[in-house]
Order: C-alpha cells, then structure tokens, then sequence
C-alpha cells in the first residue's frame, strides 16, 4: 500500500503579533492546519478573526513571527530572496476587490504577471488565449476593467492567478464583493478550474454559504485560533464549538416564525410544547423517525416545517418538530433520538439555539 501525498500546505505553529502604540494585537496564535493535493480549503472566521494574516502567511507576503509555512513540499519560511520569488510562482492569489491595472485590457491584465516575470510576448499571447475561454471571457478580450461587471472582473482576476500556472491558489474573499447570483457562478468556476487543472484551493471567507457550495473541508478561526476544522459535511451536520454553530445556524438552521408559532395549539395540563429541530444525516438519515418516536413514547409530534438538502454531493434532511406531552417523556424522546446519531436541538421562537 503507497503511502499517502503530502500535504500540498503545511502550517505548523504559526504565530503572528501586530505592534502599535496600543496592546499588541495576536492575530495568529498557534495555528496548525494541512491542505491535502486537489482539495477546496476553507477558513471562515469573523472580521478580526486572523484568517487574511493566515492566507497571507502561505506565500509569504506576511511572514509569522514563528512557525513554519510548507507548500508543495518547499519550507517557504527557510527561502532566501530569490527561492522565495521562485516559490511563489507556483501560487497564484486571487482579490477580493480584483486589483486589475485600469489602463489595460483584459487579454493585457492576464498578461501582466507573465511580462513582469519576463516571459517573451509569443508565449505570453498563447497563455492569454488558453486562459480566456476557460474563465468565459473570448468575447471581452480586448475590453478595459471599467467596461466590465464584478463577476467579469472576478474572472479576470482567476485568469491573472492562473497565468504563471500555479499548482496552489489561494482566494482571500474573492466573492464578498459580489451578488449572490454571480457568487454562485464564480464558486462553480473555481470548483470546474479545480478540476480541470488538479488544483489546491485555500479560500478564505466570513460566509458559511460559500463554504457549503465549494469547500471539501473548513477549519474555523476566532481570535487567531483555529477552533473547529473537518469535512465539512461534518462540521455544518455535528458543529461542536458554539461560534460554528452559530456559523452553521445562518446557513441551515430554522427560524420558526412568531405567527406560525402562535397558531400551534397550547399544551394539555401537565403537558409541554417543545419546538425541536431535529437534522437527518448518515445511516438514521431514512429511519422513519418521528412516527416511531410518537408511538414508542406517547407523543404527538406536529411537524412544523422541514426541508431536504445536500452538502456536496450528500444529502441531509432538516425538520421542525412540536413535541406535546409530559416534560420526562419529551426528554426521553430527545435522548433516544440523539442515541440514534441524530442532532436535536431547541428552537427559540426567534430562532435556532442549540441545546447544552
């Protein structure tokens, strides 16, 4: 049995300090993470959170204060000058707010990074043709930055990155900017270009939507740490640190509304009504769960709403549920459904807060 590829990112220990005239600000803190070949990587985090210092420790443009930085097997914190200029032609990087050149085409954009490194014009002209129908942009060769829209910016902005072609690419918000219908297609292209050109993709966010849509793994930053990380079909269906299920709420989670609320009926004497959200996922995901639950322990359990999904290619189903009956009893119920592997959770009327 072969072993295992390397990790295409190592980062051991990094540690990071901002020196102002106030409180040094500690925007890593020991962070520890490995991004294997060919996968989508995600870090989310709050603003302030540390994870645009942490992108930027990958190529080197903020240096840690300790630790070690390893991509493609290269240790880019022991690189002199020279090596590390090298080095860095193996990742591309792509921007939340494009920083295209205004006076300069599209097709010239691409180009740039091939001039500076000083790649002849015959090559660099057959890089820009073979870069062009890949992100979609054939037609707007020849078109300026100001004629364009933010996705079309965007995708020059992936052809610039990949135009030394990098076998690392790092995206620091590239889709914050913009509309969430756009968003999806440039999180399709990413994946597609991933695909295509066996890619490493480290992508920073503060939006767990984009996580879910393109990520293969997440690790989750607060205060310079990383708290959380995993597949992230993993992390969005058993979060276990309360920021990620905070994070996790605001992409899967239900709100039950006030109105709804109040047009379930009250309990019986001696009774209680207990929302519930209850998430589906693995081999409990097809057991007929609530039927089951109502005739073991005694309980009506009116379905409030309820949805079915997928996280990456696996599906999970998402319910909230009206448990009526004798608080022991309903406690029970909770118990046996968690027993099963399954997430069970309070839901305040407001909205989702996960039960201790």
């Amino acid at each position: 049995m072969s072993d295992p590829s390397p990790p295409a990112i190592l980062l051991r220990d990094l540690a990071r300090e901002f020196r102002g005239r106030g409180t040094p600000l500690r925007a890593l803190d020991g962070v520890s993470l490995e991004v294997a070949p060919g996968e989508i990587f995600g870090i989310v985090g709050r603003s302030g959170a540390g994870k645009s210092t942490l992108l930027r420790c990958v190529n080197l443009l903020e240096r840690p204060d300790s630790g070690t930085v390893s991509v493609l097997g290269q240790e880019m914190t022991r690189l002199d000058d020279a090596a590390l200029r090298n080095a860095r032609r193996g990742i591309g990087m792509v921007f939340q707010h494009f920083n295209l050149l205004s006076a300069r085409t599209v097709a010239g954009n691409i180009a740039f990074p091939l001039e500076i490194a000083g790649i002849p014009r015959a090559e660099r002209e057959a890089r820009v043709a073979e870069l062009l129908p890949l992100v979609g942009l054939e037609a707007r060769r020849d078109a300026f930055p100001a004629q364009l829209s933010g996705g079309q910016k965007q995708r020059v902005g992936i052809a610039r990155a990949l135009a030394s072609r990098p076998r690392v690419l790092l995206c620091d918000e590239a889709t914050s900017a913009l509309d969430p219908e756009t968003t999806g297609e440039i999180l399709a292209l990413l994946r597609s270009i991933r695909d295509r050109l066996d890619l490493t993709v480290l992508l920073i966010t503060h939006e767990m939507a984009v996580v879910k849509a393109v990520c293969d793994r997440v690790a989750v930053m607060e205060a310079g740490r990383v708290i959380e990380q995993g597949r992230v079909f993993d992390v969005f269906t058993r979060p276990r640190h309360p920021t990620t299920r905070r994070f996790v709420a605001e992409v899967i989670g239900h709100v039950v509304p006030p109105g709804t609320l109040a047009q379930l009926p009250p309990p019986n004497p001696g009774e209680e009504r207990r929302l519930l959200q209850v998430l589906f996922a693995g081999p409990s995901s097809t057991r007929a769960v609530v039927s089951e639950a109502s005739r073991r322990f005694g309980l009506d359990l009116n379905i409030v709403s309820g949805r079915i999904d997928a996280i990456g290619a696996e599906p999970y189903g998402l319910m909230a549920l009206a448990a009526y009956g004798p608080p022991p009893v309903v406690a029970e119920a909770t118990t046996w459904m968690r027993g099963l592997g399954l997430d069970v959770s309070d839901i305040a009327p407001e909205g989702p807060e996960h039960a201790a």
